[in-house]
């Protein structure tokens, strides 16, 4: 036991006469019976020991005298209790333990002799500041919030760290102030708020030994081990880097302690949905007892059938109490190896789910059997939130460092405004040479001409929901089938049902497809015709392949057949992938005109954008006349992009219509490079009607119409001043001689759209070529279809 230590405000005497107060006030009310009898006999007994009375100052006193002492507190620690209730008697933070209950002595006892107990976050200082306050409240009244949580960590006898929350009971106690002490007045206890760390404030106010502690304190702990963990993890999984090798270790520990397990290891595996596939971490120090020295492997193979299941299908845990007993009875499959090469005997597999989407699997593994099994899972239902939070957000940040990479190794600043970036760049490395600071500054351009097109895939969205409506059609035209074979087999009411709720599906999903329609199909699927399938696939041998060969169309990822969209999908592919590398290559030349940004990006089609003016080149001056001749190669080559539209659709799945349009904006605006989308943008806000416009014409209607004026067969020029339309005519005539445009030229008003008001159009039809050996013999769209229909037919 620690003696009593002298640098403290107390000078203590443990004593037990507020109890004998207590019992003889029993007595004094008429208490009767066998109860007074019995507190007549204590007292007898104890008066025999007047020290318990007086005080105790040498904690030895307390071993001589635990018989009297353990009878006078009977009350306070009954013996029936003692088993269960972590209790003792004390002297105020003074590692001076007596009358321990037994559950207490076999907590110190698996900590060792050695361990010396210590309040957590508790120095000298904080210890003597503590008696100050309670001086200060329980003597002079006042009402100074001290109170925070204290805390014994004590290891077991497995040395994992078990964690007890203290409550402290100080009925017993009298503070009485010694010739030493000073007398405390309110300025006093300003001074001592203001300066509560300061301990010499304290000590001056407080000296050591001026004051009596008279009586016990009263310990009672409660264990907080998995709750302290719990927190502990949630710190661990929100705040820091779990995927870091001390964290992941940190993470085991806490497992660990949660489990009671000293050994027991953490591993986790990550789900490729896409792929479908288990992969390992990227993090080089992350086990994986799934996979174990493999890199991946197929879900589906890695697991067995139980396993898959509960896993994919119930989001529920798997636990495998017995790795031997799993082997034999799924025939050594490939988890059960992997398992077993480790030497695990028993494991608990969670499924890491977010925002209903299977991150992972987490897997707890120990080298005995049935210490961890199906009752112990419940153990994780607090903690799988958190770690899905982690492991979203550790997803997050390996994408975004992914997308770095992309920036940083694939994406490069054109070469036309390349030197005003090295020129800010090398300005960033003399600043940070100079005193270590540096920021790279916003790239900006003023005075600069914007020129956009687009063509775009004509009503791309009721193309795709065709698709869509064709392939769910044909999904449940194949599910009716094997109904109706099954129901040969065994005349379950069931299936009627299924059959019956089908048809209706199949009646709403011919007349129109929308959002909640698509919904009610997967819903059907993934409730009610998918159990059926898993039945029918074990049930009948003769319905097995016919349940294979539908489940071979479906999407692994989404359960729904994947065939016309697909079509779609891979048309509209084919179709960007062309465009881009046309106009790519083309605008290489045209940066002999003069030097231009240009960026493009894929939608349903291809969108452009190009920025020319002055500041964006260096030592060449700007003349209109460059502006004139990029608008002029814009125009032919938009032209020849629906030639290339329309020709490359020979060998595509299916065939699509294109629509075309060019924005002419007559007024300069300054644009600004983003870094952190490391692409330009309009600066300011009066320029980003350019943006709002851009945004919106595709959707525009010519005046006192319904008609879009995006149309199959044709390209319309958006513009707002006169003098753009006489330029663009100009332009028009030209590649009307040049056989790239046809006679049909409409001059048109549009609709306002939102914020964009008095815009007009020219429209006019693309002549097109049927192959590109015969550039020279152009035809109008319509002739084009006919042609096209006609090779069709053939």
């Amino acid at each position: 036991m620690k003696e009593q230590i002298e640098d403290f405000p107390f000078k203590i005497k443990i004593s037990f006469h507020k109890v004998v107060d207590v019992y003889k006030e029993q007595l004094e009310n008429g208490i009767g019976g066998i109860s007074r009898e019995y507190v007549e006999k204590i007292l007898k007994y104890t008066d025999s020991f007047p020290q318990l009375t007086e005080g105790i100052e040498d904690p030895a006193e307390l071993t001589e005298l635990k018989e009297p002492i353990k009878i006078l507190l009977d009350d306070i620690f009954p013996s029936i209790l003692s088993d269960n209730e972590i209790k003792t008697a004390s002297a105020p933070l003074h590692n001076i333990f007596f009358n321990r209950s037994k559950r207490l002595k076999r907590i110190m006892k698996n900590a060792g002799e050695d361990f010396n107990i210590q309040m957590r976050n508790m120095d000298d200082d904080m210890h003597y500041i503590r008696a100050c306050i309670n001086i200060l409240n329980d003597y002079y009244g006042y009402d100074i919030d001290f109170s925070r949580p204290m805390y014994y960590d004590i290891p077991d006898e497995n040395g994992i760290m078990r964690h007890y929350r203290i409550a402290i009971n100080g009925d017993f106690v009298d503070l009485k102030p010694t010739e030493k002490a000073k007398k405390i007045s309110q300025d006093d206890v300003d001074k001592l708020i203001q300066n509560f760390e300061d301990i010499s404030v304290w000590k001056e106010m407080f000296p050591p030994q001026s004051w009596l502690f008279r009586g016990f304190i009263i310990l009672n702990l409660t264990d907080v081990t998995i709750d302290e963990a719990i927190s502990e993890l949630k710190t661990t999984l929100l705040f820091e880097q779990a995927s870091q090798k001390d964290e992941l270790l940190k993470l085991q520990k806490i497992f660990r302690s949660i489990y009671k397990i000293p050994d027991l290891k953490v591993g986790y595996t990550v789900y490729n949905s896409q792929d479908n596939l288990f992969e390992r971490m990227e993090s080089k120090d992350a086990r994986s007892f799934i996979l174990s020295t493999k890199k991946e492997s197929d879900c589906k193979s890695g697991l067995c059938e139980k396993g898959f299941r509960k896993l994919f299908e119930e989001r529920s845990f798997f636990s495998i109490p017995n790795v031997k007993a799993y082997a034999r009875k799924n025939n050594d499959n490939f988890l059960s190896q992997q398992l077993l090469s480790n030497g695990i005997k028993s494991c608990i597999l969670a499924p890491v789910v977010k925002n209903n989407r299977l991150l992972g699997i987490l897997e707890l593994v120990s080298t005995r059997k049935n210490e961890l099994n199906s009752i112990n899972t419940i153990k994780l239902d607090e903690i799988l939130p958190y770690i899905a939070t982690a492991v979203d957000r550790n997803r997050s940040d390996f994408e975004n460092r992914i997308k770095a990479v992309i920036q940083s190794e694939c994406t490069s600043i054109h070469p036309s405004v390349l030197w005003v970036f090295e020129k800010e760049a090398k300005k960033f490395i003399k600043d940070f040479d100079e005193d270590g600071l540096a920021s790279f500054k916003d790239i900006v351009f003023k005075d600069i001409y914007p020129l956009y097109g687009q063509i775009d895939v004509v009503a791309s969205s009721e193309a795709r929901n065709e698709a869509i409506q064709k392939d769910l059609l044909h999904q449940l035209k194949i599910i009716v089938k094997i109904i109706d074979k099954a129901y040969e087999k065994e005349q379950l009411p069931i299936y009627e049902q299924v059959k019956f709720r089908i048809a209706d599906f199949r009646k709403e999903l011919k007349e129109s497809l929308n959002a909640s329609s698509e919904q009610k199909v997967f819903d059907l699927l993934q409730k009610e015709v998918n159990p059926i399938m898993s039945h029918l696939k074990k049930q009948f041998a003769e319905l097995k392949q016919m349940v294979v060969d539908y489940q071979k169309e479906l999407n692994p990822e989404t359960g729904i057949v994947y065939n016309h969209r697909k079509k779609y999908d891979e048309t509209v592919q084919q179709i960007n992938r062309t465009m881009s590398r046309y106009i790519d290559r083309k605008q290489v030349k045209a940066q002999e005109i003069y030097p231009h940004y240009f960026e493009r990006y894929k939608t349903d089609g291809v969108d452009h954008n190009i920025y020319i003016g002055a500041s964006m080149a260096r030592n060449k001056a700007f003349n209109k006349v460059y502006l004139y001749n990029m608008r002029l190669w814009q125009l032919s080559t938009m032209c020849e992009m629906e030639n290339r539209f329309y020709q490359l659709q020979k060998n595509t799945p299916i065939k699509l219509d294109a629509a075309s349009l060019i924005l002419v904006y007559n007024t300069t605006l300054s644009i600004r490079y983003r870094m952190d989308e490391k692409k330009f943008d309009v600066d300011g806000t009066y320029n980003a009607r350019y943006e709002i416009i851009k945004k919106r014409i595709d959707k525009a209607f010519i005046k006192n119409t319904e008609e879009r004026i995006t149309q199959k067969g044709k390209i319309a020029i958006i513009y707002s001043q006169r003098s753009d339309e006489r330029e663009y005519l100009r332009y028009i005539k030209y590649l009307q001689a040049k056989k790239y445009l046809g006679e049909e030229v409409e001059v048109l008003e549009l609709e306002d759209v939102q914020g964009v008001v008095g815009l007009k159009a020219i429209r006019v039809n693309i002549l097109y070529t049927s192959n590109e050996s015969e550039a020279e013999k152009t035809i109008t769209y319509e002739d084009f279809m006919q042609q096209a229909q006609a090779s069709d037919n053939k």
